[in-house]
């Protein structure tokens, strides 16, 4: 009885030990070995600290030194499995499962970052598809012709390996029959190869011109929008962010979606085209041997959907690990006199190397996944190449494929094979411009608070440059919880000059930030002419109503005239030499070589600080405001500096309404009004020599500001 059971087994077992049944076990033990291989990598500490950082953990602070002396772990000890008393099948649904639970229920904890905390990325980051359309509506024709393009070659790849079939088999006939070889008769499948081959060399060339010259298109106009919505925002995100991510974004993120999007759009269209119309060629030619395939092909999409994650989490990390680098070089390089001041070389070189080094580990993070997963999925591939080979020997033993059959199914094989690996790779160049293209249109969907153009531009006859601060409490955006101004009240009456004076850190120089509307009182209101600020066209405020000269002002790295323009762009070049003559800088300007066309380099690093500060006082005459902010315009300069200076200042007052906020109080005892702030509240008022009579705060801000230069003389 125990031996007829076994009989029964044994035929049972030869009943289903067919090819195609052989087949799946073989490429399912590939796909097994694959798992073993991944498994290995994502679980045990390896010797080098590269690798070391895929194990699960949770995200730890690590800096070169520590990474430097770090103590070597032991390795894990594996148990030895058996796997030959192990099912393939159920090895697979078993592997499949494990790593299903550990995506759904610690995905948080699949791969972390092993060196510092990343900024968490605003809930505003997102890649926006209709944006994306909208740019490139206006390229659909040149984007419909290269997607054209992609699918005729993708057609052309799928027929060439028919019509070698017939090729194959025509001479393959010409031996088996024994008759002579006939050119004739292969004429029409050649010449139907040489129409292919010529298609698809054009349909290349139209593909790839056509979707370059979208992609440039479509990179120019994110590029410009970028920046325009930069531009656009209130000064708060400024306060917020650093210049080098911002950088980052406008640079290196459009070219790296720029080559995403042409790579993607081109390879992407082809090889989909390929793998369809493929399956397809293969169905008809041995249904026996798709069918063997579409049962092991799911495998490695689930595979694919696992590791996608993984590496879309961890580019993403990288970018955002790159951005500090570009930061810390922008910072150092945009204060390079601080540095050399301060001998911080080897501290700023330590600083950019902590930076590019965890960068470095997270892209080599990056490239050890996507490695495995593109050598995996070659295993994989070359294992159904192996497989359709062994099953096609057997089927044309039966005569149920002929060599022909064999030859295209091997080549459309092939071809899918071809395509399945570039998908590996598009799918690391498709994360990588997602992660690219949300950064940017994050920016670009950022809506300001306040909306530079829109609002009440009062008539030039009918506007009256007085100001009137009412009630007004304000606490900078960055520091909410520390008060500036505390019910402050101010008014300026128009055509006089008044002078804002305290110790430092007392709210004078926000005074002037809040009347040139870079940020929004928090109580209270500010009125211009009796309409309220907040209703105020910004841009014709700014352009044409106020001028501010600030202690620093920044020059561009352009020539001097084009700076003093810069406060009038549609002024000629005598009303530019004439507001130089005002501001006492004609004479030391003609005194260079080039004159008004000498560069004054980067933020004008070539020129001194008072000839910087009569260049900047030039363009506010040029611009000829009715309301003049000189904050603290000559507390920088020297006794000679300060003397033409202030000069070039009383004669550009002349008629207008002055807000000064000074340091030096010598330069303020013509003021029409004097204003005393301490902590944010006004304690005195009134002009230079009853405020004396008091002897109050400023009766001692004088007596030691005297005492000072004379210890100092």
């Amino acid at each position: 009885m125990l031996i007829s059971n076994r009989q029964a087994s044994y035929s049972l077992f030869e009943k289903q030990n067919t090819p195609v049944i052989r087949f799946v076990y073989f490429t399912v033990s590939i796909n097994i070995l694959i798992f073993v291989m991944l498994r290995f990598f994502c679980s045990v500490p390896c010797n080098s600290s590269l690798l070391r950082a895929f194990v699960t953990r949770q995200p730890t602070r690590i800096y070169s030194s520590f990474i430097k002396h770090t103590s070597y772990r032991k390795p894990i000890q594996i148990p030895s499995i058996n796997i030959q008393k192990l099912n393939p099948i159920w090895m697979l649904a078993g592997s499949t499962g494990y790593i299903g639970y550990r995506y759904l229920f610690n995905g948080s904890n699949i791969v972390q970052c092993a060196h510092k905390e990343l900024e968490k990325s605003s809930e505003n980051n997102y890649f926006d598809w209709n944006k994306l359309l909208s740019y490139l509506s206006p390229d659909l024709l040149n984007l419909l012709a290269a997607i054209t393009a992609a699918f005729v070659v993708a057609l052309c790849n799928l027929s060439i390996p028919i019509n070698l079939q017939h090729v194959i088999n025509t001479i393959l006939q010409f031996a088996r029959d024994g008759v002579q070889y006939d050119f004739e008769k292969l004429t029409k499948p050649l010449s139907k190869l040489l129409v292919l081959y010529l298609t698809q060399g054009i349909s290349t060339f139209i593909c790839i011109s056509m979707l370059s010259k979208v992609g440039e298109n479509v990179a120019i106009r994110m590029r410009y929008n970028l920046f325009s919505s930069i531009l656009q925002q209130d000064l708060e995100f400024f306060d917020k962010t650093r210049t080098g991510d911002i950088l980052q974004r406008l640079t290196t993120d459009v070219q790296e979606f720029k080559s995403s999007f042409k790579l993607v759009i081109v390879q992407g269209l082809k090889n989909a085209t390929q793998l369809i119309g493929g399956v397809y060629a293969l169905y008809n030619t041995s249904p026996e041997m798709t069918a063997a395939v579409a049962i092991v092909l799911p495998t490695i999409i689930v595979i694919g959907s696992f590791f996608g994650s993984i590496l879309r989490k961890l580019s993403k990390e990288a970018q955002e690990q790159g951005t500090k680098a570009t930061i810390i070089a922008e910072e150092v390089v945009g204060n390079m006199r601080t540095v050399r001041a301060f001998a911080s070389e080897s501290v700023e070189c330590e600083r950019f190397y902590t930076e590019i080094e965890s960068n470095g580990l997270l892209h080599k993070k990056l490239g050890y996944g996507i490695g495995l997963f593109q050598a995996g999925s070659n295993v994989f591939l070359n294992g159904i190449v192996l497989g359709t080979i062994f099953l096609g020997g057997q089927l044309m033993t039966t005569s149920s494929l002929d060599p022909g059959q064999l030859m295209s199914f091997l080549m459309v094989t092939q071809m899918l094979q071809h395509s399945l690996g570039q998908f590996s790779l598009l799918f690391g160049h498709y994360v990588k411009g997602i992660a690219a293209g949300s950064r940017i249109f994050e920016y670009i969907n950022k809506k300001p608070k306040t909306l530079l153009n829109g609002g009440v531009m009062i008539p030039f006859h009918s506007f009256k440059p007085e100001i009137e601060f009412k009630d007004i409490t304000f606490a900078y955006p960055t520091r909410p919880e520390q008060i500036v101004l505390k019910d402050f009240n101010l008014t300026l009456p128009p055509g006089k000059v008044v002078a804002v004076v305290g110790s430092s850190g007392n709210g004078k120089s926000t005074i002037a930030s809040l009347l040139m509307r870079f940020y929004d009182v928090n109580s209270g209101s500010i009125r211009i002419g009796g309409e309220d600020l907040k209703n105020i066209d910004q841009t014709w405020l700014r352009k044409r109503i106020i001028g501010l000269i600030n202690q620093e002002p920044v020059l561009f790295a352009m020539s001097i005239l084009e700076n003093i323009r810069y406060g009038k762009p549609e002024a000629t070049d005598n009303e530019v030499v004439e507001a130089a003559k005002i501001a006492n800088a004609d004479s030391f300007i003609t005194a260079f070589p080039n004159g008004y066309n000498t560069v004054v380099g980067e933020r004008g690093v070539t020129v001194s600080g008072g000839q910087k500060q009569r260049i900047a006082i030039a363009r506010a005459i040029l611009k000829n405001p009715a309301i003049l902010i000189l904050d603290e315009a000559t507390s920088a300069l020297d006794t000679e500096s300060e003397m033409h200076v202030q000069s070039a200042l009383e004669s550009v007052s002349n008629g207008k309404t002055v807000l000064v906020i000074a340091h030096r109080l010598s330069t303020i005892k013509n003021a029409d009004v004097i204003v005393v702030l301490d902590k944010g509240e006004i304690v005195e008022i009134g002009d230079h020599n009853s405020l004396l009579k008091k002897k109050g705060l400023y009766w001692n801000l004088m007596n030691q500001q005297a005492s000072d230069k004379a210890k100092a003389a």
